[in-house]
């Protein structure tokens, strides 16, 4: 199957496009939309997080659930929203952590770009959702795709920074290789539970530490 990704995942995830669950998600997906289901994001931005952090510039992956569900939020990275939309909750906090941490004025937009062109892989584990229905397409086959995902980055690369913010992030760690990798863990920064150890987790400062560590380019955290 030909699948519109940036060149380098391309190469690397070429296998998962012949395989049936992938064949499954396509099918799920056009039937919906013939049933004239709304479905985010947009079928240009589905794969909008390889196509900005290509697979050999990833030094940090940020692991999210599902695409944001109401209008005009959803853009292909997790936690992201378009410039033009008001930061959502989980997203503002994570404001929060980058002031207390390193003492960045809290961005003017909620858009995350300027992090995946960096090296910022904005990973959500689901890469479509319906309208207003969260978590509507967790059991399509995404996750065999997004595990995979995971599990290459993991496989073909060394020196990666996981963070890992929540249970359901945490649950990915069995896919990484710990004696070559890094992980950072946390609480979700979503307000029912950002006070249980998001706040003071100071995953951003700690990414940069590391990444200087080994050679490479610290990431400007700002969003523009």
């Amino acid at each position: 199957m030909q699948v519109k990704i940036e060149e380098s995942w391309e190469k690397v995830l070429r296998q998962e496009f012949t395989v049936p669950y992938f064949s499954q998600i396509v099918a799920h997906l056009k039937i919906e939309r013939d049933l004239n289901k709304v479905i985010f994001p947009s079928g240009q931005l589905i794969f909008n997080a390889f196509n900005k952090t290509p697979f050999d510039k990833v030094k940090v992956v940020i692991i999210g659930q599902d695409p944001y569900h109401q209008p005009k939020q959803a853009m292909g990275l997790c936690f992201s929203v378009p410039d033009d939309v008001p930061a959502p909750r989980s997203l503002q906090n994570i404001f929060k952590e980058l002031k207390s941490d390193i003492g960045m004025p809290t961005p003017n937009n909620g858009d995350l770009t300027h992090w995946a062109t960096q090296g910022v892989l904005l990973l959500n584990t689901v890469l479509t959702v319906r309208q207003n229905e969260p978590g509507s397409h967790s059991r399509i086959g995404w996750l065999n795709f997004t595990d995979a995902v995971i599990k290459k980055i993991s496989e073909k690369k060394s020196g990666v920074i996981f963070l890992l913010w929540g249970k359901y992030a945490q649950e990915k760690k069995s896919l990484i290789d710990v004696s070559k990798h890094f992980i950072l863990e946390a609480a979700h920064p979503s307000p029912l539970s950002a006070n249980n150890g998001f706040f003071g987790c100071k995953h951003f400062s700690k990414t940069n530490t590391i990444l200087v560590q080994q050679g490479k380019n610290a990431i400007d955290w700002s969003t523009t």
